[in-house]
Formats: C-alpha cells, structure tokens, sequence
C-alpha cells in the first residue's frame, strides 16, 4: 500500500477509534468495580448494623424480664461487640397513660396537665369515650391483643384493637394540635386502665389527679428509697392512688442504637411484648427505624 494510498488513512482512523473505544470500557469497567465495592461496603455495614440492633433487642428483653426485682425505670444499656458498639433505652408501657383505656377523669385531667381548662378538659374526655366507643368493633390490632393477653394468665390489659398510635387522638372532635403534641410523651397505646407507679415517668405521675410539684417530689424521694414498694407510693399519692397499679412488664419500647468501627451508624424503635411462657420470649410488635442523631 502506498503512502499516498487513501485507504492508509481509513485505517489509521480505525486505529484510533478503537484505541479510544477500549480506553472508554476500562474507565467503565474501573468506575463499575469502584461502585460495586462502594456497594459492597454499604451492605456490610448495613448488615453488620442490623445483628447489632437485634443484639440490643434482645439484651432489653432479658433486662425487662427481671421484673419486678428491678423495675423498668428509664433503664440504659451500653455494650461492645467485635462488630461496633450497642446502647439501649428501655421503658415499660405500662407506666404511660393508656389513651385507649384509661377512664374520663385521668384522661381530662392528662388534659389538663397540658394546657386545656378544666372545663375543656372534662369535654373533650368525654369525646374520647365516646370516640373510643364508636371504633371499638375495628380489628387493626386484634393479632397484637392476642399475643398481650396470652402474655400473662393473670391480666386483662389488652390493648385497645383499634389504636395502633397516640397521634390517632387528633380524630377527636374538640382536640387540639398542641394538645396531641404535649400528650405524646405521657401516653401510650400498649398499657392498661392504671398506671404502673413504679416505672412511670416524673411527667405522666404529676400529670395524674391531685398531684402538685410538693407531692411529687415527695413520691420521687420516694421512689429512690423504695423502688419496689408500691402500696407505700400509693399512699404517698393520696387521691391519684386509684390510678395507678404495679403491674408486670408486658410491652416495652426500645430505643437502640449501633455504631460500627468505621463510624456508620444505625438506629431503630422497637415496641415488644414478653411472652416468658411462649416458644418465643417474646415478639416485636413495632419496629420503627430512626436518624441515629435521636439516639446517639
């Protein structure tokens, strides 16, 4: 072929494009194997994140199935495994006030606690019955009643089956925004007609009837010096007393929190029932996953 011949050209041309075309699939094939490692990393993360989350479910049932040497009273946890670090925050349900149970005169004077004027108060307490009434024949829960009531032999504190959430209670007429917001933290939708005096926190016992700041610290002094005792608490309650009763821990929430050695980090709200009779000791309920920042 001469110099002059066109066809050189052509193939020189040829030439290059397929230097450039197999220069275009190693970068191709380099950015896919820096991808799939990058994904390769997540999901170890993402999987060794999730054993230890369940590690911390289940240290938080073993802690709440002490009851009642040690009473779930704002419990934390904190362990290490070879994989990262695990921390725990456990709470029983039943020292929340049971929204789906609890009678007119705790839920208006919850209400009140909140904002509302006793008057106020007393209204929409009445519509909460009266709400509570019309959606009790729903079926949305009665599989997590089942499993409650089995839970222990000797208790009829099974949940409400149609409440799956604290934040249903807007539907009330005559509810307010902010009242919802305030109730959140003191109530639940996992406990019973009473609150357990034992586990319940500062905010749900001075929110009960009759209780001023006095007798509230006097309960919490209390409390400190006799975690266990709970007819002497009672009585330190005076009129409140007939809202409250020590029951065994039966629904806990868990708040759980895992962090792996290369600082990624995982967190999830779980809401268990304990079934110290059952195959299983006990079953998840709710498992919510959750920013890390909550928890951390």
């Amino acid at each position: 072929m001469s110099r002059n011949d066109p066809r050189r050209g052509m193939v020189l041309l040829i030439v290059l494009w397929t230097i450039a075309l197999c220069s275009a699939l190693a970068m191709a094939t380099a950015v896919s194997f820096r991808s799939f490692a990058g994904i390769g990393v997540i999901d170890r993360d993402r999987t060794q994140s999730d054993a230890l989350l369940t590690a911390g479910l289940e240290v938080a049932a073993g802690l709440a199935a002490e009851w009642p040497d040690r009473p779930l009273l704002e419990r934390k946890t904190e362990f290490d495994l070879s994989t990262g670090t695990v921390r725990a925050s456990i709470n029983d349900e039943g020292g929340y006030i049971d929204i789906g149970k609890a009678s007119p005169d705790l839920l208006a004077a919850l209400l009140h606690s909140v904002g509302a004027t006793q008057s106020q108060a007393d209204s929409v307490a009445q519509s909460i019955v009266s709400w509570r009434a019309r959606n009790h024949d729903r079926s949305a829960r009665n599989n997590v009643a089942n499993l409650v009531a089995n839970a222990s032999a000797t208790t009829n504190d099974a949940p409400n089956p149609f409440l799956t959430d604290v934040s249903q209670i807007a539907e009330v007429p005559g509810m307010r925004p902010e009242w919802v917001a305030a109730i959140a933290p003191l109530t639940t939708v996992f406990g019973a007609e009473t609150v357990n005096p034992l586990t319940a926190p500062a905010d749900v016992i001075v929110s009960l009837p009759g209780i001023d700041r006095d007798r509230l610290a006097a309960f919490l002094a209390a409390r400190r010096s006799f975690p266990n005792d709970a007819a002497r608490l009672g009585e330190i309650l005076g009129q409140a007393q007939r809202f409250v009763e020590a029951k065994p821990q039966q629904v806990v929430s868990v708040q759980i929190a895992a962090m792996l050695g290369d600082g990624y980090a995982a967190a999830a709200r779980a809401v268990i029932v304990l079934l110290p009779h059952d195959s299983e000791p006990y079953r998840v309920l709710v498992w919510t996953p959750l920013s890390p920042s909550t928890v951390l």
